[in-house]
């Protein structure tokens, strides 16, 4: 096949070319790369390309696949990880200068688990500077620069998944991994127009990743489709002893071949999750739910509870975070931060007390109460991916882009599953979303959701105009 008929084939689509020897891996990594090297650097999107090992991992594929030793749906398939997962011979620069000639002797939990799938990993996904925890204004904060949106260069993709949303959108891979803390799977899945699967807390390791908030982060995969997603998934999750957070056996894992439940969905339309969404964005948000209404979908409004949820998640970030980077802090090497923000807000995190800390962990406990009635009535809820499309790359994030967040708290500080997929594009030729959220382990919900309205729209297949 050509170079061009490869590169923005799904996963799915990869898998059975591949499987059926139509296509080689090794053709199709060294498509990927040769699209990394010539159009990465236009979008900032790669920290550093991993070509030597995607080599050697695509031609143990394509020898093990004509052998018929055939792994699953993602052998031979290329990938990128965030820079923050440890990858055995690599830099691993946590998106940061003081950190830039960091490398580890060995691979984190979600590499080695991909690497038994049989993917070939294609490089290293560029971030903003410590996956955001000290705090950023601007997109600059980054040790490769503002990654630029494929959909207009001028614009940003979102953090801290900078780099992940970015390629998967220019087609410089069919999958990335990604992070999230507060927002940083489901953000890039909305300004770049690409699915976005944050999975429930413990479900995937994060044995080997930089931490940011120990009690919130997680791993999970940025892709073309839902299936896509819960593919990827399925092969990353699952219990790990070297992760005290992690999920128990029989709890971890997931299957993506569960299909929808028996009976319509339930969804719980949120109407107070973002104060003012932009006028474009509400109207398709609301013609994707009359997509999945006329599916026979049971859809309903719904308010979240209201609380001081963000507060109490900004608090938990800060301590954790500033535990996470104490000897970064101490030492000074935190001037060697990009953005000003991220260079003195260390400091500030270390001032809050463990009383208010212990405050936000007693906030944390109500409100999983109070989600877990609201999950009662619904399968799922749902909320426009993001108020606002893209920002433009010098837009100040600290008061251009602070709007407020319930459901950011909510979802991540209850540790809850939600899947971003692409439901429209702006007057401005830019990608809107919507996200979906459901109780604690209930991920097949979410990517349930999303796959029936991808089988009934094709936002999902919309390409943004690169040349080369």
């Amino acid at each position: 096949m050509r170079e061009a008929d490869v590169l923005f084939l799904s996963v799915t689509e990869l898998a059975a070319k591949m499987k059926s020897r139509s296509l080689s891996p090794v053709e199709v990594a060294e498509f990927y790369l040769e699209r990394g090297e010539s159009l990465g650097p236009r979008y900032n999107a790669y920290a550093t390309l991993t070509a030597d090992r995607a080599r050697s991992a695509a031609r143990k594929a394509e020898s093990e696949i004509a052998q018929g030793h055939y792994r699953g749906p993602l052998h031979g398939i290329p990938y990128a990880a965030k820079d923050l997962l440890a990858v055995r011979d690599y830099p691993t620069t946590w998106g940061a200068a003081p950190f830039a000639n960091q490398q580890f002797d060995y691979d984190a939990a979600v590499i080695e688990k991909l690497d038994h799938a049989g993917a070939v990993l294609i490089g290293k996904s560029a971030m903003i500077e410590l996956a955001g925890g000290m705090g950023y204004r601007f997109a600059s904060a980054s040790l490769t620069g503002p990654a630029k949106n494929p959909w207009n260069t001028n614009c940003w993709t979102c953090g801290s998944s900078s780099g992940s949303g970015a390629i998967v959108a220019a087609g410089l891979a069919p999958f990335a991994i990604g992070t999230e803390t507060w927002g940083s799977i489901l953000c890039p899945a909305s300004f770049c127009g690409v699915t976005g699967l944050r999975p429930t807390f413990g479900r995937v390791s994060r044995w080997g990743a930089m931490a940011v908030a120990y009690s919130m982060d997680k791993i999970g995969p940025l892709a073309r489709t839902a299936e896509d997603a819960a593919l990827v998934l399925e092969a990353i999750a699952g219990p790990d002893p070297r992760d005290r957070s992690s999920l128990p056996p029989g709890q971890a894992e997931f299957d993506a071949a569960a299909g929808a439940p028996a009976k319509p969905l339930k969804i719980g339309r949120l109407t107070n999750a973002w104060q003012k969404p932009a006028p474009e964005i509400a109207a398709a948000f609301d013609a994707a739910l009359h997509v999945l209404d006329r599916q026979g979908c049971n859809v309903e409004d719904v308010e979240l509870p209201q609380g001081p949820w963000e507060d109490a998640g900004g608090v938990m970030i800060a301590v954790e975070c500033a535990s996470a980077f104490e000897d970064l802090i101490e030492s000074g090497d935190v001037a060697k931060l990009t953005d000003p923000l991220g260079q003195i807000n260390g400091y500030a995190y270390k001032q809050i007390s463990a009383s208010d800390y212990l405050q936000a962990l007693r906030v944390r406990e109500i409100l999983q109460e109070k989600i877990d009635t609201l999950f009662d009535k619904f399968d799922v809820v749902a909320a426009a991916g993001q108020p606002v499309t893209a920002t433009t790359l010098d837009t100040n994030l600290e008061t251009d882009l602070s709007f407020a967040d319930p459901l950011g708290g909510i979802g991540n500080l209850c540790g809850l599953p939600a899947i971003g997929v692409p439901c429209g594009i702006s007057s401005a030729r830019m990608p809107m979303g919507i996200q979906f959220l459901a109780r604690v382990r209930n991920d097949a919900a979410v990517v349930a959701a999303a796959r029936l309205f991808q089988r009934h729209t094709d936002w999902h297949t919309r390409r943004p105009p690169i040349s080369q």
